[in-house]
């Protein structure tokens, strides 16, 4: 079993992307936000890109609000030279600025009006992690081109299994180059025309399933959209081919929890039949006591002879308190333990649960030096 060294990640001027990735709700964008602060006061130039609707890392970064522009992040030691910029994905305008940028003006003012398109860069299942895909590629060719950032981290978006960031790009291309929405273009053009009484038929039970004004709106906006379609595929496996070069390093996070760990689990295997490089996994938020001789047992124990004694109903309910604790310390131990046995390939670093949550840049400087101790 190797100790995960992440002060030699980010200080390795080779390493130029890293990927936060793991289940919901185990501390990725506070791990990424972390590693961001801590390789900016190292002397990097960093550009963190979080995904996370809470808004948490803006809290924590000591800014009112982040969007769709980085901006920087004040209140980080100079000393090294290093900076830190900061952002969150915001998926609609990103995909405004995919149609401004690659159709013409004619053709771009049609697709953002439309409300078909609205709808779908709006809230359509995978449009969130396909709009992480291509504002990396953006930030990755702005970062070659300007030297703005020699490092760029990011938090992946929060989804019911981790393996969605990798997935749902690929669901959102097939669906937008898929026969359906080709076929709503039948009527007007191309070899489909021979076929005009079959693709009536199915236009009218289209017409009749989805409602006349919603079929025209996908009509029309695929007829708008139809010059991008290829566009969308080559972005998407430009940026996966990113994410499989040297440079990039992908953190797996994990809490000491089955469900989360079985998840750490599956993206480890799915990353190693991807080729894409792993740096290895930060097993976050376990749980430690102070008083480890004490066990649950004799804490309970304790407990239980001075209730029965009728003393110190204060010190009592304290030591079951501290037996609850010590249940989840072994738990968690136990948990993490034989996730690295089973994992001894991949490097892993443990990071103690705090008793409160991260709001500030002190608290994330705590968070790094967690990381790295």
């Amino acid at each position: 079993m190797t100790n995960l060294d992440l002060d030699a990640l980010i200080d390795d001027p080779g390493t130029r992307i890293v990927v936060t990735c793991g289940a919901g709700g185990v501390g990725k964008t506070t791990t990424a936000a972390a590693l961001g602060l801590r390789a900016a006061e190292r002397g990097r130039k960093v550009v963190v890109l979080t995904i996370d609707p809470a808004r948490r890392l803006a809290q924590s970064l000591g800014l009112t609000e982040l969007d769709n522009t980085p901006r920087e992040v004040a209140g980080v030691h100079p000393a090294n030279g290093g900076r830190l910029d900061a952002m969150m994905l915001d998926m609609k305008r990103t995909f405004d600025e995919v149609v401004l940028t690659h159709a013409t003006p004619e053709k771009a003012e049609q697709i953002l009006a439309n409300p078909f398109y609205v709808a779908l860069s709006s809230s359509f299942a995978g449009t969130q992690e396909y709009m992480a895909m291509e504002k990396l590629g953006q930030l990755h060719k702005q970062a070659e081109q300007s030297g703005d950032w020699d490092l760029i981290v990011v938090d992946t978006p929060p989804s019911r299994s981790a393996l969605d960031f990798l997935d749902a790009p690929e669901r959102l291309a097939s669906l937008l180059e898929g026969r359906f929405l080709r076929l709503l273009l039948a009527p007007a053009r191309g070899p489909f025309r021979l076929m005009s009484a079959g693709v009536n038929m199915a236009m009218s039970v289209l017409n009749k399933v989805l409602g006349a004004q919603v079929l025209t709106d996908v009509q029309t906006f695929v007829a708008a959209f139809d010059t991008l379609f290829g566009g969308f595929r080559q972005r998407a496996e430009r940026t996966v081919a990113l994410l499989r070069e040297p440079h990039t390093a992908f953190l797996v996070v994990a809490a000491p929890q089955n469900d989360a760990l079985r998840e750490a689990s599956y993206f480890t295997e799915r990353l190693r039949e991807e080729s894409m490089p792993l740096a290895g996994v930060v097993l976050n938020r376990v749980t430690n006591t102070h008083v480890p001789d004490l066990s649950a047992e004799r804490s309970l124990g304790a407990a239980e002879r001075l209730e029965e004694a009728d003393k110190s109903p204060l010190t009592a309910a304290v030591l079951r308190l501290h037996a609850d604790k010590m249940q989840q310390v072994v738990g968690d131990h136990k948990r993490a333990d034989r996730f690295r046995r089973g994992h001894r390939a991949i490097p892993t670093v443990e990071v103690p649960a705090l008793a409160d949550d991260v709001h500030d840049l002190t608290g994330l400087r705590v968070i790094g030096d967690l990381l790295t101790a």
